[in-house]
Parts: structure tokens; sequence; C-alpha cells
């Protein structure tokens, strides 16, 4: 079917339903974050925890994909993944990352960047325990970002540890599977107005101190 590239271009959607100054944030972008998490959770938006996490690959591209957020902590928001994936073999060449919440409900984005480091595997093995069992067992059998020769490949390594772990529920966390998290450097608050006149509030680190200000949109 052909693209009407015209009908593209004429998309739009008029941005009314709220407002963000520098007077209503709060001085910690962490705090300001999971204000509005908690906002897009009452607003039912679909999935509020998905967020584009982009990393620098080994040419030095950009490379950006969809992950779950898990948790907000003090310093920081963390996430888990296979420390063997492409995410995380660009991650432990290069620590700095940029995160990117989207929220169409409520016409907001937040955009993060920051350092990333390894939780601990205390944090790890709790979280991993608390999966159902089958993403256990995928976590087992995916040599995740590798080419595979086909989908019968992966469904025999399914086979394979479903087999391994039938008597028990304890499935063991495997040693290249964990948690990371990302301490913010910068957060940006995005919310849409009328006119593409959308309301900008930045936080910057600065010795250790958050710095707040506006930015045309």
């Amino acid at each position: 079917m052909a693209i009407d590239h015209k009908n593209i271009a004429a998309i739009r959607e008029d941005y009314a339903k709220d407002s963000l100054s520098e007077q209503q944030v709060h001085a910690d972008p962490v705090v300001q974050f999971t204000q509005w998490f908690e906002q897009a959770l009452h607003a039912k938006v679909i999935e509020p925890n998905a967020m584009t996490l982009a990393t620098i690959n080994e040419s030095g591209f950009p490379s950006a994909r969809i992950v779950l957020l898990k948790d907000i902590k003090v310093d920081g928001l963390s996430f888990f993944t296979n420390y063997e994936s492409q995410k995380g073999l660009d991650m432990a060449r290069c620590a700095k990352v940029s995160l990117l919440f989207f929220w169409p409900e409520l016409q907001r984005q937040v955009r993060v960047e920051g350092l990333v480091e390894r939780l601990c595997q205390e944090d790890s093995d709790e979280y991993f325990a608390s999966r159902p069992k089958g993403s256990r067992i995928g976590a087992w059998a995916s040599p995740q970002s590798q080419i595979i020769p086909d989908r019968d490949f992966l469904e025999r390594r399914v086979d394979f540890y479903e087999q391994k772990f039938a008597l028990s529920d304890v499935v063991d966390r495997p040693p290249f599977w964990g948690g990371y998290l990302v301490k913010p450097v910068q957060f940006e608050f995005w919310q849409g107005r009328s006119s593409r006149l959308h309301d900008r509030i930045v936080y910057f680190l600065e010795e250790g101190r958050w710095i707040v200000n506006r930015l045309a949109p």
C-alpha cells in the first residue's frame, strides 16, 4: 500500500492538557520524576515504565531500544538486562547513556542523561527471583543480541532449561544477567503546549547541586 507523504506531514496534535513552570517543579528532579510517574500511573498510561535507552555502540553510533524501568531510587533509575547483550556491551565500553519516557496521554516527555553502573548482586538476585518462572527460563535460554539460526534453536534451548529446572520453582540468576542503575546528571521535563510553544524545564547537576532552567521550545 502506497503511503501518502502529504498525509504524514499533515499529522498534528494540539497540546493543551497542562503547563509546567520553574516555580512548580520540585528542587530534586528524582522527586519531580516520581510525581510525574505516579500521575502517569493514575492516568492509566500504557506501560508508563517503558523507556528508550540510548547507548553508544562500538562504531560510535547512538543505539536505542525500549527497556522497562524497574525502580526509582534516590540516586537514579534502574533496569535489568543481559550483560552480554548489545546494550550490555555498549555500557561496558561507555558509561554515558540517555533515557526517554513518552507519556502521550499526558502530553509529556522526560529525558534523562547519566552515567550507568551495575547494581549489586543482591539487588539483581532479588529482582530475578520475583520474575515469573517463564521469564527466568527465558533469561537462561536467550543468547541475547547474538545471531541465531532460527526460532527452533531458541525453542530447543527453552526446552532444555525447562527440563533442567522442572523439579523446582527456584531458578538461579544467570551470571550474565542483572541490573543497572542510571545515575543522572541531567533531567528534562517536557510538557506539551499549544502552537508548539512547549514547556521545557531542565535540571543540570553542577558540583553536587541541581540547577533549574527553562529551555526554549
